[in-house]
């Protein structure tokens, strides 16, 4: 049964507010403020993720990787600093709602544990962790025909081992992953990657939380984040 930590507003989404005391007069009042995205991403890997490893994978996103700070993409969703743990967020929540859906429980019968469910969510895209440099574009004002430098980034990929595939093997090399956490990482881009249709096919029909996930992440993507 999947147990959610409940979500603040941030399509971005974010989570319960943490409590922060402060001293008014000689009374201690406390004043709530809403979490950051790195703090709810800590909190829910925590509560969820507990198999042998699991500390040393955070402490490599959050000390060892530019995870937390990283945007999602060059020019589409997520494409500011932090974007990359926002986007798993979003999808971790996205793949949560999916799977406490009537009919995808009594009908389909998935049932995941909390721990696969956090695993695969808000690990299915360390792909891209060391990724994004920091640039600038060029960008044609419409109104004034006057061209400006805005931020941007770009993409060079230190370890070209594939999308999916390379965030198995970043998270396999702290923790263990059943096959269908594994699968459903290597194919969570669904039908969008450049793979033989029906390869995709099979693999989200033998592994269904791989078609969650896939399912998780579009929606994320292209309706939470307005992915152009």
């Amino acid at each position: 049964m999947i147990r959610p930590i409940a979500p603040t507003k941030h399509y971005r989404f974010s989570s319960a507010p943490a409590i922060h005391k402060t001293r008014a007069g000689n009374a201690l009042t406390e004043r709530r403020k809403p979490m950051s995205c790195k703090e709810e991403f800590i909190e829910i890997f925590k509560a969820h993720v507990t198999r042998e490893g699991a500390d040393k994978l955070l402490d490599y996103l959050e000390h060892k990787s530019d995870f937390f700070t990283a945007p999602a993409s060059a020019r589409y969703h997520g494409a500011y600093e932090g974007g990359l743990c926002e986007h798993s967020l979003n999808v971790y929540h996205c793949l949560v709602d999916y799977l406490q859906r009537e009919r995808v429980q009594e009908l389909y019968g998935l049932d995941y544990s909390d721990e696969s469910v956090a695993i695969v969510a808000l690990c299915h895209d360390l792909c891209k962790v060391g990724c994004y440099k920091k640039s600038f574009r060029n960008v044609k004002d419409d109104a004034t025909g006057q061209w400006t430098k805005v931020p941007s980034y770009t993409f060079d990929d230190p370890l070209p081992y594939g999308h999916g595939e390379k965030s198995v093997y970043i998270t396999n090399g702290f923790i263990r992953l059943t096959r269908e956490e594994a699968m459903a990482i290597r194919w969570h881009m669904g039908f969008s990657g450049p793979e033989d249709n029906r390869t995709v096919g099979q693999a989200l029909q033998m592994y269904p939380l791989a078609f969650a996930l896939a399912t998780a992440d579009m929606e994320a993507s292209y309706f939470l984040e307005n992915e152009e």
